[in-house]
C-alpha cells in the first residue's frame, strides 16, 4: 500500500486528530478572550463537517465491493507486521455515527459550557479526541488495538465526566467511573492474554482459523475469555451486571458529556463486540449467544424496574439507556446470517443504534434547555413545559415515544427488528421478556410526559431556545421520525452495514 493510498484510507482519522490538537494551541493563545474560546466551538464543528466529508471522500472503497481494505499499521509479534485496522462497511458505519453524535453534543453544549466552566476549547477538543478513539475501536481487527482504543475511549471520557472541576457530584461521578473502568479493563485485558495465549494470535482472523481446528483443551479456554471480554465491553455499553458506574456518572457529569455517554462509549463496545464475536468466534455461537440472551434480559429488566423510582431526570435517562442497551444486544444474541432474511439481528441492531443517536441526544438536548434556564434537572422543573416552550414540549414527547418504541418513531423500527430477529431464531422467551420490558417503560416515562404536558407552571418564564439548539432539537425529530415514515433508505444502510471483514452477513 502507497503511503498516498495509507494517509486517504485514514482521512477521517486524521482530519479530527489535527482538528483537535489545533483547538488545544488555539485555546493556550487564547485563554481569557471571551469572543475567541466562543469561536472554538464553531471551529470544533467545522473540524466535524470536514471529517463528514473525508468519510464520504473514502465510503465507495469499501462500498464497491465486499472485500475490505485492511490497513497494516506495522505492529507485530515476532518481527512480522499484523493488519490493526480495517476499512468495511462496519467501520464506514460507525464513522458516520460517530460524526453525527459529534456536531449534535457540539451545536447543543455552547451555552451549557460558557456557563459552567472557563475552560471552552479542552472540552471541544476532548470531545473530538473521544470520537477519534471510538472510530478507531470500531475499525480494530486486532486485540491490541482493540485495547489502546477502548483505553482512549475510556480515559477521555473519564476527564470529560469530572470536567466541572468544583462540582462535588462530577467529580464523584469521574472517581466512580474511572474505578469500575480500571476492573473493566483489568478483566478485559486478561480474557485477551487468555485467547492469545491459547492461538498465539492476536488478529480476530487469525484467532479464528486457530481455534477452527484446536483442540478440546484449547477450546475451553474461549468461556473464561469471552466472559472477561464482555465484562470490559459491557462496562462501555453499561450492560448488567457492569453497569454500576453509569447512573451517578450520568447524573454527575455536565449534561452535554453525559448525553455523549450515552450514546458514544456505548456504539464503541457494541462495534467492538460485533467484531469480536462475529469474527474472532464464529464457531462457539451457540455458547456466546446464549450469554448475551442472559445478560440482555437482566439488563432490561434492572433497568426499567429501577427506573420507575427515579425523581432526577438524568439519573432516570440513564437507566433507561441501561434498558435500552439490553434490547440492542438482543439483536446480536439472535444474530443470523440469512441472506434472505428481513432482518439478520446485526442490521436490527444497527438500525437500533441509528434511530437511539437521535433519539437519545434529541432528549438530552431537551434536557439541556431545561438545565440551562432552571438550573435544575428533577421532574418538577419539566412541569408546564407545553406552555413554556411547546417546541421543546413536542419534541420530548416524540423522544419518549421512541424510546418507549410507538410508530411512527425510530425506536418502533429498531425493535421491531431486533425483537424480529429474536422470534426468526426461536428465542420467543427473549422477545416476549422484550415487549413486557417496554410496557414496563411506559411508566417512568409518563413521570416525564404527564407534568410536562399537563402540569401548572405558575410564575415560571418562558423558555428560549438558541438557533443551535433549536437545530439540534429539530433535526433530531425529523430523522427520529424519518426513520420510521422513510425506513427504506436506513434499512438498506443498516443491512449493507452488517457486512463484517472476514464475516459477510
Amino acid at each position: 500500500m502507497t503511503q498516498n493510498s495509507f494517509l486517504l484510507l485514514l482521512l477521517p482519522e486524521i482530519t479530527l486528530t489535527v482538528v483537535a490538537f489545533l483547538i488545544f494551541i488555539l485555546d493556550m493563545i487564547s485563554r481569557g478572550d471571551e469572543v475567541r474560546g466562543h469561536r472554538l466551538r464553531w471551529f470544533a464543528f467545522l473540524g466535524v463537517m470536514l471529517t463528514l466529508v473525508a468519510t464520504i471522500l473514502i465510503w465507495p472503497l469499501a462500498a464497491a465491493g465486499p472485500t475490505p481494505v485492511a490497513l497494516d499499521l506495522g505492529l507485530g509479534f515476532g518481527g512480522d507486521a499484523v493488519p490493526m485496522i480495517v476499512l468495511d462497511n462496519l467501520a464506514l458505519f460507525f464513522k458516520l455515527f460517530t460524526v453525527l453524535v459529534l456536531a449534535i453534543i457540539i451545536l447543543s453544549a455552547g451555552e451549557y459550557i460558557s456557563e459552567h466552566t472557563p475552560f471552552r476549547g479542552e472540552f471541544y477538543a476532548l470531545m473530538l479526541l473521544a470520537g477519534l478513539s471510538i472510530m478507531l475501536a470500531s475499525a480494530a481487527t486486532n486485540l491490541v488495538m482493540i485495547y489502546l482504543s477502548i483505553e482512549f475511549l475510556s480515559i477521555t471520557s473519564y476527564i470529560l465526566t469530572g470536567y466541572l472541576r468544583n462540582d462535588a457530584r462530577s467529580t464523584e461521578g469521574a472517581i466512580k467511573y474511572f474505578i469500575y473502568g480500571a476492573a473493566a479493563s483489568a478483566v478485559m485485558l486478561y480474557g485477551f492474554s487468555l485467547l492469545y495465549g491459547a492461538t498465539g494470535a492476536t488478529g480476530l482472523v487469525e484467532i479464528a482459523t486457530a481455534l477452527s481446528g484446536g483442540s478440546a483443551t484449547l477450546r475451553s479456554l474461549i468461556f473464561p475469555a469471552l466472559v472477561m471480554v464482555l465484562a470490559g465491553l459491557g462496562f462501555k455499553i453499561a450492560l448488567v451486571p457492569f453497569h454500576q458506574w453509569s447512573p451517578d456518572a450520568y447524573e454527575g457529569a455536565p449534561t452535554p458529556v453525559t448525553a455523549f455517554l450515552s450514546v458514544g462509549p456505548k456504539a464503541a463496545g457494541f462495534a467492538v463486540l460485533i467484531r469480536f464475536l462475529i469474527v474472532a468466534l464464529p464457531a462457539f455461537q451457540v455458547n456466546w449467544s446464549a450469554v448475551l440472551a442472559g445478560v440482555a434480559i437482566l439488563t432490561m429488566s434492572l433497568g426499567n424496574l429501577i427506573a420507575l423510582w427515579q425523581t432526577n431526570v438524568k439519573r432516570l435517562l440513564a437507566y433507561s439507556s441501561i434498558a435500552q442497551a439490553g434490547y440492542m444486544l438482543i439483536g446480536l444474541a439472535a444474530v443470523a446470517p440469512l441472506a434472505d432474511s428481513w432482518t439478520t439481528g446485526l442490521n436490527g441492531l444497527l438500525l437500533y443504534l441509528f434511530a437511539y443517536l437521535f433519539t437519545n441526544l434529541g432528549a438530552f438536548a431537551v434536557v439541556i434547555a431545561v438545565e440551562d434556564r432552571t438550573g435544575s434537572v428533577n421532574l418538577p422543573d419539566f412541569s408546564g413545559l407545553g406552555r413554556r416552550s411547546p417546541f421543546l414540549a413536542v419534541a420530548m414527547f416524540v423522544f419518549l415515544l421512541s424510546l418507549i418504541g410507538i410508530p411512527p418513531t425510530g425506536g418502533f423500527m429498531g425493535k421491531l427488528f431486533v425483537f424480529g430477529a429474536a422470534v426468526q431464531r426461536q428465542m420467543i422467551v427473549l422477545a416476549v421478556i422484550g415487549v413486557l420490558n417496554s410496557v414496563i417503560s411506559v411508566y417512568y416515562y409518563f413521570k416525564i410526559m404527564r407534568p410536562m404536558l399537563f402540569g401548572q407552571a405558575d410564575g415560571a418564564e418562558p423558555i428560549r431556545v438558541s438557533t443551535s439548539m433549536g437545530m439540534v432539537v429539530g433535526f433530531s425529530v425529523v430523522m427520529v421520525l424519518a426513520i420510521a415514515i422513510f425506513a427504506e433508505p436506513f434499512i438498506r444502510l443498516a443491512t449493507e452495514s452488517a457486512q463484517v471483514y472476514a464475516a459477510i452477513f
